[in-house]
């Protein structure tokens, strides 16, 4: 999504949205495992040979094998525990699918090479251009969008920004992070006219609420009157206002570490302040989801006149590197990056 946190954009040109254990082995009829296939701490006593004698026994008539014991080491104390990573179960399992998820991706661009982000005739908004072939195969055999959802993002796509819009596939994603770790407090950082916002709204529980953060009320007054044909008016909280103005009132209300899940996707320069103030805010297990990561491309070689480019390469960095955190970054829409706080 396009920079809108703190400026509404201009009457003009459309801003820039996005340019073991081992394998048993196989006996053959006849065959016999030779001594050398044995474990090395293992070896067997070859033909008149013997063991040698155990204290006070006698070594037995025919051969035995001889066992090397492994080295051990010191056992440990009865009231000493082995220290185990804190990690709740939900975000165990969404990390494992969004593994699966980016390495189907990764599969995907080997076997359609010219779908690839980077190259020539690929889309420059993700790995897979909006208009391929197989992004709307994608849409076909998974997209389950709501009716209501479904009438807001082609109402969306009319306006003359309708590119500032998230993907209906990443939205989709997004909602069901939201009811994998059964969140009720979302924060939506740039909403424009609602489309995700909705989305999440529908699959919270009825006493969930979404702060939704933006500057500019005109779009937002083109989803309000769906939010309420669908129901969920009440779940949603608009607050027009500087996004980070509305985040240190909620840190200063005393709802540190109460938010379940956040959403960042307004002016990029902001980005690292946006994310910083939502891991505060967000409680341990929880999800920061920040759109545009890749932004168009251009996170690559960032310019030095382009702000916006290097401060989500900043951020990009410095998310790789936080502790506090575990990340995936998916090659979806333009990049969006999941931070699943520790």
């Amino acid at each position: 999504m396009s920079p809108r946190g703190r400026h509404a954009p201009p009457a003009g040109d459309p801003p820039s949205r996005h340019p073991s254990r081992a394998e048993p082995s196989i006996w053959h009829a006849g065959e016999r495992r030779k001594h050398q296939d044995q474990p090395k701490h293992r070896r067997t006593a070859t033909h008149g040979q013997r063991c040698p004698a155990l204290p006070g026994r006698t070594a037995p008539h025919r051969t035995a094998p001889c066992v090397t014991e492994p080295r051990r080491t010191a056992p440990l104390a009865p009231d000493s525990k082995m220290p185990l990573p804190s990690v709740p179960k939900e975000v165990a399992i969404g990390t494992a699918m969004l593994g699966v998820a980016f390495a189907t991706g990764m599969l995907a661009g080997k076997r359609y090479p010219s779908l690839v982000f980077g190259t020539p005739k690929s889309s420059t908004s993700g790995m897979i251009g909006k208009s391929s072939p197989l992004r709307q195969y994608i849409l076909d055999h998974s997209l389950r969008e709501h009716p209501i959802l479904k009438k807001l993002r082609l109402l969306t796509a009319d306006h003359p920004w309708g590119r500032m819009m998230v993907s209906c596939e990443q939205a989709q994603l997004m909602a069901n992070l939201v009811k994998l770790i059964k969140a009720k407090k979302v924060i939506e950082i740039g909403v424009f006219t609602g489309y995700n916002a909705l989305n999440m709204a529908l699959v919270l529980p009825d006493n969930g609420r979404v702060i939704a953060c933006d500057i500019n009320e005109d779009y937002a007054k083109i989803g309000r009157p769906l939010w309420k044909e669908a129901g969920v008016e009440h779940k949603i909280d608009l607050r027009i206002k500087p996004a980070i103005q509305t985040l240190d009132e909620l840190l200063a209300s005393g709802e540190a570490e109460t938010f379940d899940f956040a959403f960042i996707d307004a002016d990029k320069e902001s980005y690292n302040e946006y994310y910083e103030k939502c891991l505060c805010l967000i409680k341990k297990g929880g999800i920061i989801a920040i759109d545009n990561v890749f932004w168009n491309g251009k996170v690559l070689k960032p310019r030095k006149d382009d702000l916006a480019a290097q401060s989500i390469h900043r951020l990009n960095e410095k998310l790789l590197r936080d502790a506090r955190i575990n990340i995936s970054m998916l090659p979806i829409g333009d990049g969006v990056t999941l931070a699943f706080k520790l």
